[in-house]
């Protein structure tokens, strides 16, 4: 009895000290977002202007549960800033701009100005918050523009139709763990380095996953690993990519592909030359979009040496590690 008694004292001990750290969690962020007002400040844009510009050590910012319907812009000296939200599913960056509204002087804001969010300061950290843009099928319409380098997300959900993520940073390297990822048409765009490493693409509807620009010389684009791609897409009515620009890179390694794949499996997006250019690449996918009997004659199936060269992070990123 006596050991049954001391045995619910320390279990006891234990769940209040586990409940206290709860509690306690968010005491070690800097600025704490809260629509509510329980917070520092009611909107995220209000504590990314509380960053001391060019700040050498990371700013941690926790976000509430809650929809911020705001269009957002995180500035180039508003360095390592971490976003923290509270609940993937719940914590919601959103806004609803898209390529063809106009501007106060009539003008057409494009595809750049649709952005719900412009990342520029380098060392940008996010984590279980999702981004989105909220316009609808409308054309398109940016989630999230990402400029800096060393950009880490992770367990991050990134919402929209046509374009929702451009990676626009033409130096910026950027790693994606455990993200969801929508889309139609060219929803993963731009020039940056980029490494999907267990993520989930969906694909909403018939179109291309990937518009890649990579620039000339540029060894690495995008590299999806361990993904899973899947939709509401009709079967074969999804491409893994096209290119934007004639030196696109894009490779998936050891992916899961789903049924809304096409056969072919890349488009040259009306343009042969860039056939000659482009590089797409695939490595032991599975999943009955994977099979390779049918895809074009000008992407490549990697062998085993080759596919070891996207195995390391610090090597893809030219010497950064985003998971030290």
């Amino acid at each position: 009895m006596k050991n049954l008694l001391l045995f619910l004292s320390i279990f006891t001990a234990l769940q209040c000290s586990a409940q206290t750290s709860v509690v306690r969690t968010p005491a070690k962020y800097d600025f704490i977002v809260a629509a509510d007002g329980s917070g520092d400040f009611r909107t995220v844009q209000e504590a990314i202007n509380a960053v001391p510009a060019l700040r050498r050590e990371r700013t941690y910012i926790f976000i509430k549960k809650g929809i911020y319907k705001e269009k957002l812009i995180l500035p180039t000296v508003a360095t390592n800033v971490s976003f923290i939200g509270e609940d993937v599913m719940t914590t919601i960056l959103t806004f609803d701009d898209f390529a063809s509204r106009k501007n106060r002087f009539g003008e057409e804001i494009g595809t750049s100005g649709s952005a719900s969010f412009f990342i520029h300061g380098d060392g940008f950290e996010a984590k279980n918050i999702s981004f989105e843009n909220a316009a609808g099928p409308v054309g398109q319409a940016v989630a999230v523009r990402v400029d800096g380098d060393r950009m880490k997300f992770e367990n991050c959900r990134f919402l929209g139709f046509q374009d929702t993520m451009y990676l626009h940073g033409t130096d910026s390297r950027q790693y994606y763990k455990n993200c969801y990822i929508e889309g139609t048409v060219d929803f993963i765009f731009g020039i940056s380095t980029a490494v999907f490493d267990s993520c989930q693409i969906f694909c909403k509807s018939k179109g291309y996953i990937t518009a890649a620009s990579t620039a000339e010389g540029t060894k690495i684009g995008y590299v999806f690993r361990h993904c899973s791609i899947a939709g509401a897409a009709p079967d074969g009515g999804v491409f893994l990519g096209r290119p934007w620009r004639p030196f696109a890179n894009v490779v998936y390694v050891e992916c899961e592909l789903g049924k809304v794949i096409h056969p072919e499996g890349w488009d040259n997006w009306r343009n042969p030359d860039k056939e000659k250019t482009a590089y797409y690449a695939e490595y032991k996918n599975v999943g009955p979009g994977a099979a390779t009997d049918n895809r074009v004659g000008w992407s490549h199936l990697l062998t085993e040496e080759e596919a070891g060269k996207y195995a390391s992070l610090p090597a893809l990123f030219n010497g950064w590690n985003p998971v030290e």
